[in-house]
């Protein structure tokens, strides 16, 4: 018996109607130059061998793809997976891809020859989330996932070295403390431990203290609880504050010299899947569920400019610079460029908009006021806006 997956061939509402509607016609936008992919795009990190020009995208396809941004170019393609993947990372050595998936599974790939290497077996639901480390002379790598578990493996051979519980639900995003591990100053014989930071579908954001023999929870009663409900997303800034973005719609900036109390605090609206750091503007950039690209002044907290082109929700933020990259569940990827001189430009294009829109609707209500007056022929309508004008 054959199926249908066309969307004409069932009922749907008024309402699915008139999205679908507006998703075809925004879809069409050019707004941040966008690379189209073929399928759904679930995370973004930059090529730290690139770190200005390319980023590493993770897709519901099963696929980790290379995409240069400002080409265009994504012929470089990692294949293996039948499910979605959700994260992506490299190791410290810049020799391995890898990739969280629904599958349960960690999938590795070599970044030069894009072959297949280990899988990493152990969660027993979707893999969320994915950092890299190397302790000492070995590498390591830290995964969490739905079934609420986070699970540190030896990178080489797949060895589950600890498992460490304490979120009572799903683990969404994960990020090493940059004071007791930085990844662009890792000594050749690595780091005795490190602390890493985990938030989850519980609303909570943990602290962990690993090393290769033992692996610890700190203040374990006291967990980070900052927001109303589940934190999709942590990023350290180059002060080593931790921001958050979270479904509660806002994102938090949590103080390291408070302990990690709350800072601050941007109300984005809607679900807020990513936050991203622009160091040099002092800038904050939130994305979500909205499909928008808003910027902050990190200093005021006021909105500076918003960027609309995405028309699902966007997954993912990473700088380049002085630009930043957003992906989507529209399978696009958008590159808004940060300078003082590209938000000006920006910010006037929007208010020019605003007075199209203005004037659309001026125009509008007086069409109608013409409607129910049985309407004016064009020659009645300028005597009436000169006798207004003889009125003032």
């Amino acid at each position: 018996m054959s199926s249908s997956t066309d969307p004409d061939h069932f009922f749907q509402t008024n309402h699915s109607l008139a999205e679908a509607e507006r998703k075809s016609l925004k879809s069409k936008n050019k707004s941040g130059s966008p690379v189209r992919l073929p399928s759904k795009i679930l995370a973004v990190i930059a090529d730290p061998q690139c770190p200005h020009e390319a980023v590493f995208v993770a897709e519901s396809a099963g696929n980790v793809r290379r995409v240069v941004v400002d080409t265009g170019d994504k012929g470089v393609v990692y294949r293996g997976p039948t499910a979605p993947l959700t994260s992506v990372a490299i190791d410290s050595t810049g020799k391995t891809l890898f990739a969280g998936c629904w599958d349960k599974s960690i999938w590795s790939w070599s970044l030069s020859n894009r072959q297949p290497l280990l899988r990493y077996q152990g969660h027993t639901d979707f893999v969320k989330c994915l950092i890299t480390l190397r302790l000492r002379t070995t590498e390591i790598v830290v995964s969490g996932a739905a079934d609420a578990s986070i699970i540190v493996w030896n990178m080489e051979t797949a060895e589950r070295l600890h498992v460490l519980k304490g979120h009572t639900r799903g683990v969404l995003d994960l990020a090493v403390d940059p004071s007791t591990y930085d990844h662009n100053n890792v000594p050749a014989d690595g780091l005795q431990e490190a602390v890493v930071f985990s938030a989850g579908s519980d609303r909570e954001i943990r602290r962990w203290r690993i090393s290769l023999e033992k692996a610890e929870q700190l203040d374990p009663e006291t967990p980070l609880l900052v927001h109303e409900t589940s934190v999709y997303a942590l990023h350290f800034d180059d002060d080593g504050d931790l921001w958050t973005a979270s479904a509660d719609g806002t994102a938090k900036c949590l103080s390291r010299f408070q302990n990690f109390q709350l800072d601050s605090t941007i109300q984005h609206g809607d679900y807020v899947r990513a936050v991203a750091l622009e160091e040099i503007g002092g800038y904050v950039v939130t994305a979500g569920r909205s499909e928008d690209v808003k910027v902050w002044d990190r200093g005021s907290g006021e909105l500076v400019s918003t960027f609309s082109g995405h028309y699902e929700e966007v997954t993912g933020l990473v700088m380049l610079q002085q630009r930043c990259v957003s992906v989507g569940i529209d399978g696009t990827i958008r590159l808004w460029g940060l300078t003082h001189e590209e938000l000006a430009k920006t910010k006037a294009q929007d208010e020019g908009f605003e007075k199209l829109e203005a004037g659309d609707d001026v125009r509008n209500t007086r069409q109608a006021d013409k409607g129910e007056q049985g309407g004016l022929t064009e020659d009645e309508e300028r005597e009436l806006e000169e006798l207004m004008h003889d009125v003032d």
